[in-house]
């Protein structure tokens, strides 16, 4: 049988057979679309911090052009219609990946107090401490066989993220530059004497346990100086040496403190670490605050929009989510110092990859300054957001020592954000 077909035989065989093939296709790419449409939830998270309240109008809300910019400027960015302020080209090449909150609200304008209603969702109890995102992503999610602790602070400022009533276990691991070695792994002494240290504290554990009738075994600090020893012979602490990336790599980043905890972030998401703090503190700028946002611009710029390149390069954007925030924002009114006050009525967070839609706006700001703001969204909200696309429940309750119920998060899930199911 000849496999020549002539012109009239191709004729027949397409109204006969490619018709249905086709429709097949189509089906085949409409399903895949409504795949496409939603996303796995995040597997990790990364909290840059901005200490200190970042002015809204200086960084991703600029009003150009109004008295309340106060003369900053705004840049165009990937997305139509959407801006940053001048000082972000880098990130606002990136803004396709970016979603932004520009109606954040906040009931505390006090620094300590922002940041704990911040990092918790929950505004601060005399009775009850409540966890940070991170303590609740490390409690809530399994451990993905991480030897090094799977809370860890970079650079952290003086409110660190910490475990609340789920346990100190759940603090972060608190470290500085990355360009200095992680402390106080090592032992200082030779291996023998380690071995013998070693030997008497089992001995100790065993008396004190014989002593209160209890096992060795079931003793909490015998159980987090075993942790403490597997992290100090981990080959996974080789994650915070950024020193092994490409130089290329490390100046896209950026040759700073928090350019280089960003690289290590990304580095510390691939051995299993589940929540990453790294702060750049600075941002209390009540006076000269154009002057100090220029200058941090130049390090959050290139350390963000590296990270989130970098990222999606080694196909980690989807599972990890990057959240940048700080305890409140600015006032619209510069002050007789030039500098900016506490702002708790509207300012802005900004988030990418994980489950998040990019290239989003939720909410705006007065032009003019005023306190009212269409959409309001809260921390409670916020933390809501990022458990979802964690795929961990917000209305998840633990109990507190008080015997208290507790919600993971009282907010509600800001859906537009994400594309999760």
């Amino acid at each position: 049988m000849s496999c020549d077909w002539n012109r009239r035989d191709c004729l027949r065989w397409t109204a006969g057979s490619a018709v249905p093939w086709l429709a097949n296709i189509g089906r085949l790419l409409a399903a895949e679309g409504e795949r496409s449409a939603t996303r796995a939830p995040a597997r990790s998270i990364i909290l840059l911090w901005l200490a200190g309240g970042p002015s809204q109008l200086e960084t991703f809300d600029p009003h150009p052009g109004s008295r309340i910019a106060g003369g900053t400027g705004a840049i165009s960015t990937a997305v139509k219609g959407i801006k940053l302020a001048e000082g972000y080209p880098r990130l606002a090449a990136a803004m396709r990946s970016v979603s932004l909150i520009r109606s954040m609200t906040s009931t505390e304008p006090d620094h300590e107090r922002g940041t704990q209603l911040a990092k918790t969702g929950y505004t601060p109890d005399a009775v009850t401490v409540f966890p940070s995102i991170g303590a609740i992503c490390c409690h809530e999610l399994p451990a993905q066989g991480a030897d090094i602790p799977r809370h860890v602070s970079i650079l952290a400022g003086s409110w660190p993220s910490q475990g609340g009533f789920l346990g100190s276990e759940y603090d972060a691991f608190q470290t500085g530059d990355p360009a200095h070695p992680v402390p106080d792994v090592h032992t200082g002494v030779s291996n023998a004497r380690y071995r013998r240290r070693l030997e008497d504290l089992a001995v100790v554990e065993r008396a004190f346990a014989a002593r209160h009738g209890l096992h060795a075994e079931t003793l909490g600090h015998a159980r987090l100086a075993d942790q403490a020893r597997r992290m100090m012979s981990s080959e996974q602490l080789r994650a915070f040496d950024v020193s092994e990336e490409p130089a290329s790599l490390r100046r896209a980043y950026g040759e700073t403190p928090f350019g280089r905890g960003c690289l290590a972030a990304r580095r510390l998401t691939e051995v299993g670490v589940r929540a990453i703090e790294v702060t750049l503190s600075g941002w209390d700028s009540h006076v000269d605050n154009h002057a100090a946002h220029r200058k941090l611009a130049t390090t959050l710029d290139p350390a963000m929009a590296a990270l989130i390149q970098d990222l999606r390069e080694r196909e980690r954007l989807d599972t990890t989510l990057v959240i940048c925030a700080g305890e409140f924002g600015r006032t619209p009114k510069i002050n007789a110092l030039g500098g900016r006050d506490h702002w708790t009525a509207a300012f802005s967070v900004a988030l990418a990859g994980g489950a998040m839609r990019g290239g989003v706006v939720i909410g705006q700001t007065d032009p003019d300054g005023g306190r009212h703001v269409p959409d309001p969204k809260t921390f409670a909200d916020l933390h809501a957001t990022i458990l979802k696309a964690l795929g961990i429940n917000p209305a998840k309750e633990n109990v507190s020592p008080a015997r208290r119920p507790v919600k993971l998060s009282e907010g509600n899930v800001i859906s537009e954000l994400l594309q999760v199911a």
